[in-house]
């Protein structure tokens, strides 16, 4: 394959990607706090104190709570995450849904009978809707401000963020095992809950001293603004003939598409193109929800004491498998850009569905923990497991989903797919529990088969976007990219036509 020269393919001073990796860290404390409010509940749902303040919540009341968090996150994603995006700006997105997170973080810290429950669920509801918001607006900004050559490690941030949250939360919990007490056991889960405060308040202090997008700038007509921001960026002068020919490669995209301000969301429905990139990027939020992960997050512990394991052991394993996790998306930073997001794809999901399979057969094989060497290859395989996620679906599907819309429609785009997860996640996080309640081992076949036929898929249906500008993925969308007459109907959607008939200028050739 032919890559296109663009300039934001053009090498980067190291003061740029000092800068680069700095604010997509400091947006990745976002991303902790989200994997962090995920990663609490799988510790809280163990610990005695939680278990006598919601007086032994049953299998289907902790179902419940998990998954009318993705009842949040839904709602969020549809009506919420994007006007917030695209009307405010990424950071703004981002900071309000920190503090809406917050809220919700609050509330359930203060359960307690009469009316935990309702407490549980209804800040697990308003932890969902900040969260939804967190998580596409994160990946948004980190995609927006990244060359093409390097956006895959870049936008990969958001997810290790994701995951030493899951990691730290799993230790904290570990750590809050051992305050037996009284006082421990009432304070304890309710002081694991809390502490996703700490990351909230050092985003919330920081987001503000980021440059904005210069894409959202463009879009908003703030081109001096968006000048500066890109020049900071950078690490060049505002004269710069990098930064002026990537801020030409933005406006021309902004111009081309800015027929889009005027027409509803719709139109990613009605227009072939951009529904070309929809359909994909919503079937796979859904595909990475059904791969089980969703299930692991929330009920590993439950799955290591299934296998005989202490209560404290299982949180200790649990931390380290987390923080396992993280190295697996530091080394999948350099593999999504070198390999390509469909390879690594299509292997994480060959990977975990081998994983399942075996994790189904053992126990089924060996039943009532009759053989230690089956358990612990079973525990093994998990971690196995994770190394295939954090391959390819964890961080992939945000950095595919962020990547291929157009500017116009990349915070609604990403925003209207990304509630394929939320539907995945209510189905996984209800058939988990109700599966091993019923029939035990052999629901790990139900996810390994989600996976081996969401590589198919993927393969076959899912064209490679790395290192590509975000300005030029129309050629992989568009059958008719070069060949097609301007639009007139209402639901229309300009590329090049609008330009070349006003400024002259000629379309770019892409070659694929």
């Amino acid at each position: 394959m032919t890559y296109p020269a663009t300039a934001s393919n053009e090498p980067l001073p190291t003061l740029a990607s000092i800068r680069l990796v700095s604010i997509c860290l400091l947006f990745g404390l976002a991303s902790l706090a989200w994997g962090y409010n995920i990663g609490v509940m799988a510790t809280i749902y163990v610990h005695p104190g939680f278990i006598k303040a919601l007086h032994k919540p049953s299998k289907d009341i902790t179902g419940l709570i998990t998954s009318i968090y993705y009842l949040g996150t839904w709602v969020s994603y549809l009506f919420l995450s994007h006007p917030l995006a695209d009307r405010f700006g990424r950071r703004v997105a981002a900071a309000s849904g920190v503090l809406i997170t917050g809220v919700g973080a609050a509330i359930q810290t203060g359960a307690r009978m009469p009316g935990g429950l309702a407490m549980m669920v209804i800040g697990r509801i308003i932890c969902g809707v900040g969260l939804a918001i967190v998580s596409t607006s994160v990946p948004l900004y980190q995609s927006e401000v990244s060359p093409a050559k390097h956006r895959g490690r870049y936008v990969v941030i958001n997810h290790i963020g994701l995951v030493a949250g899951l990691a730290i939360a799993f230790w904290v919990g570990y750590g809050v095992s051992h305050w037996e007490s009284k006082r421990g056991n009432y304070y304890g889960w309710r002081l694991s809950m809390a502490l996703q405060f700490v990351p909230e308040f050092f985003f919330l202090v920081g987001v503000f001293f980021c440059p904005e997008t210069p894409r959202w700038l463009v879009e908003h007509d703030r081109n001096e603004a968006a000048k500066r921001s890109l020049a900071w960026l950078r690490a060049r002068d505002v004269s710069h003939q990098q930064v002026l020919d990537e801020l030409n490669e933005i406006e021309r995209d902004v111009a081309q598409r800015k027929i889009a301000t005027s027409q509803t969301w719709t139109v990613l429905f009605t227009n072939r193109p951009l529904f070309n990139r929809l359909w994909r990027a919503s079937l796979l939020q859904f595909m990475a929800q059904m791969a089980g992960n969703t299930s692991m997050k929330y009920y590993l512990p439950d799955i290591f004491m299934s296998l005989g394991i202490e209560r404290k052991l299982t949180l200790m394993i649990g931390g380290i498998e987390s923080t396992l996790k993280i190295g697996c998306t530091v080394f999948d930073s350099l593999l999504v850009d070198k390999f390509g997001r469909r390879l690594t794809l299509v292997v994480s999901c060959l990977v975990m569905s081998l994983c399942l399979l075996l994790n189904g057969a053992l126990p089924l094989a060996y039943p009532n923990n009759i053989n230690r060497v089956a358990d612990y290859v079973c525990i093994l395989f998990i971690f196995f497991y994770t190394f295939g996620y954090s391959l390819g679906f964890g961080p992939a599907s945000w950095v595919y989903g962020s990547e291929i819309f157009p500017t116009n429609f990349r915070a609604r785009g990403l925003n209207i797919s990304a509630s394929g997860s939320s539907v995945g996640s209510v189905i996984a996080s209800q058939i988990w529990p109700v599966g091993m309640s019923h029939i035990g081992s052999k629901t790990h076949f139900i996810f390994m088969s989600t996976n081996f036929v969401s590589a198919i898929i993927i393969w076959f249906f899912y064209p490679e976007t790395s290192r590509r500008s975000l300005e030029d993925m129309e050629v992989l969308f568009n059958p008719d990219y070069q060949l097609r007459a301007s639009f007139d109907g209402p639901d229309s959607y300009h590329d090049d036509d609008e330009v070349i008939e006003s400024t002259g200028a000629q379309p770019k050739t892409v070659q694929a």
